[in-house]
């Protein structure tokens, strides 16, 4: 076969690869470290996600609110849930869409903040060949589990909330204002094609049309959840004690850590052991 005739059959089969190629895919791009970064790709959102470990699939969902990235979970967590937990389980997280930080980027999408999030979570998922999974979450990853179970309470096996986020009636405008002077000007200043009037309306919506409880769902859904969940709450001003305390008292099948339990240090493997404990109480077994 002559040069020319490899070259136009190259060609051809690298053109009907491309139009046959799945609208959602993972695509690899390489770090500055020389490391593959894993994608999870659906129309104009691109999701880039992280795995350790082997096992029943746990999704960890970090904190930082917003700017919620994968490196949280090691460097700004209480503790690392992907290192206490990659023995046991198949920990998948990802960086949070727009997060500044990250490499995941959408469309803001202010008519349904919440919502926007929990389809990359579930999407994610479904890339990746995952129907039921356990998932835990800090701070923000509280009303993002809220909403995930209220989404897809058929899915989700059992949760763990760690200094959950929620909404603090001394201080009702702290969530918005917060993002406004630190998320939102970062992420403008990364992304050209958005505007602080879009993040004013996304955050709007996020935070302030309904501001009370969880953000995310309503007490009478908290009521009315059947999933186990383990409530390991905080007292700060992002994570309300009380709220988080309401939610456990509202969840039929809830459990709540020792508090504090951030402070001593010595208390966290206390907490640590409790969470590894419910996960192995609810882990279906793998045949």
């Amino acid at each position: 076969m002559d040069s020319t005739r490899r070259t136009v059959l190259a060609t051809g089969a690298a053109a009907v690869a491309a139009a046959t190629a799945p609208r959602a895919f993972a695509q690899q791009q390489t770090a500055k470290g020389g490391t593959a970064m894993p994608y999870y790709e659906k129309g104009n959102v691109r999701i880039h996600y992280q795995e350790a470990g082997s096992g029943f699939p746990l999704l960890i969902i970090p904190g930082g609110g917003l700017n919620s990235v994968i490196p949280w979970v090691a460097s700004g967590a209480p503790f690392d849930a992907t290192a206490e937990f990659k023995n046991e389980y198949r920990c998948i997280t990802a960086d949070l869409r727009n997060a500044y930080d990250g490499h995941s980027t959408g469309p803001l999408e202010a008519d349904r903040p919440w919502d926007s999030h929990t389809d990359d979570q579930l999407g994610l998922m479904d890339h990746l060949g995952i129907r039921k999974f356990m998932v835990l979450g800090y701070c923000i990853g509280g009303p993002f589990i809220w909403n995930l179970l209220k989404r897809a309470p058929d899915r989700i096996v059992a949760a763990v909330l760690a200094q959950p986020s929620g909404f603090r009636k001394e201080m009702p405008e702290q969530s918005y204002t917060g993002n406004m002077k630190g998320w939102g000007p970062e992420l403008v200043k990364r992304r050209p094609d958005l505007t602080m009037e879009q993040v004013d309306r996304f955050l709007t919506k996020m935070y302030r049309t309904n501001p009370d409880f969880v953000y995310s769902v309503s007490r009478d859904f908290v009521r009315s959840c059947q999933t186990p969940v383990l409530v390991l709450p905080d007292d700060s001003p992002p994570h309300p004690y009380a709220v988080a305390m309401e939610s456990v008292m509202l969840a039929p099948k809830a459990e709540v850590s020792l508090f504090p339990w951030k402070e001593p240090k010595d208390r966290v493997p206390l907490a640590v052991r409790q969470t590894r404990s419910f996960l192995r109480a609810h882990r279906p077994a793998i045949a």
